[in-house]
């Protein structure tokens, strides 16, 4: 099996990786030549993933040309980039082949998830081979062969399953579900609380208040879900409940670094500016915002977030506000 992997960040890496030593050829479709060249020349992706060998049989190309001998491809960049991407590699894109997304955003623009801008920007044949993979899985854990499981959503099930096959390692569990949108919203939504919680510890607030967060910011997420059509159990399993609490507490998220930095009176400017790879959670809690209020769906974590981000908002003024609230039932809007 050929695979072509569109992007060539640290998740990209770690999954060629992890592909081309099952035996697979793979290729990452590069937007910047010195990447390819580098892993080319080294089998090292020295911008993203260091110190981590890479296989012979993975490599790297600028080309979307490349594209036309996949029999899988893997969308692995941001959210706000998928339909320019798309637009511009279409020519490339023949008989339908398995498609999965790797990306956790919501369009700011249009708050399309992924799979609505899928169908929106490729013809209707590649729709039924378009799954998602999500859950609870750093980069460098799965480069390092660390144990990890995820889930595979599709609403083909034939394609589901091949695509969970094809994942599947010793150390890289993959679970499978039809529940494709609840799936993409607890990808995207988990990394607003994280943000959140960045900002929480950033303000050194505790472990309880840490732990609140977490489990307030699921209760928001089920509630969207819900409302948007989601299966309410995909929000308990690995690619809500898991990545959530891993994207909160791990060292390496992204999204809580830049709470924490937040959190410590830092610009979010400046911190974006430090910033290599994308936290797909600041132009989120933009779309989350929006969809909230087309939807009526109370998210007061969320909101707090898009304020102190977009508003200016004093992060000890949004702590006090979050605790201030009036008291209500603990399921409110989340019964099913």
């Amino acid at each position: 099996m050929t695979i072509v992997i569109v992007g060539a960040g640290s998740w990209s890496t770690a999954l060629g990786k992890l592909l081309a030593e099952k035996g697979k050829k793979v290729f990452l479709l590069a937007r910047r030549g010195e990447v390819a060249e580098a892993i080319n020349a080294r089998h090292e992706n020295p911008f993203y993933l260091p110190r981590i060998k890479l296989p012979q049989n993975l490599a790297a190309t600028t080309e979307p040309a490349v594209l036309k001998e996949a029999q899988l491809i893997v969308l692995a960049v941001p959210s706000h980039a998928l339909r320019t991407v798309l637009t511009r590699l279409r020519p490339y894109l023949k008989d339908p082949v398995p498609l999965v997304s790797t990306i956790k955003g919501i369009e700011e623009e249009t708050q399309a998830t992924m799979s609505q801008v899928v169908r929106e920007t490729l013809p209707r044949p590649w729709h039924p081979y378009y799954t998602v993979l999500s859950g609870p899985s750093f980069a460098e854990e799965v480069a390092r062969e660390l144990p990890t499981a995820v889930t595979i959503a599709g609403l083909e099930e034939e394609i589901t399953t091949l695509v969970q096959e094809t994942f599947a390692t010793s150390y890289f569990r993959t679970y499978r579900t039809q529940d494709v949108l609840g799936v993409e919203l607890a990808g995207a939504l988990k990394n607003v609380v994280a943000i959140a919680v960045g900002i929480s510890d950033g303000l050194g607030l505790g472990l309880n208040a840490r732990a609140a967060l977490i489990t307030r910011g699921l209760a928001e997420m089920t509630r969207l879900g819900l409302r948007l059509g989601a299966n309410p159990l995909t929000f308990s399993g690995l690619a809500g409940l898991g990545d959530l609490v891993l994207t909160c507490t791990g060292p390496l998220s992204r999204n809580r670094s830049v709470g924490l930095k937040l959190g410590q009176g830092k610009r979010l400017k400046d911190i974006l500016a430090e910033m290599t790879q994308v936290a797909e959670g600041v132009r989120t809690a933009a779309s989350v915002q929006a969809l909230a209020r087309k939807y009526g769906v109370e998210m007061p974590i969320c909101t707090a977030v898009y304020q102190v981000l977009y508003q200016d908002q004093d992060p000890v003024q949004m702590a006090h506000q979050l605790l201030s609230r009036r008291l209500k039932d603990e399921f409110d809007g989340i019964q099913v």
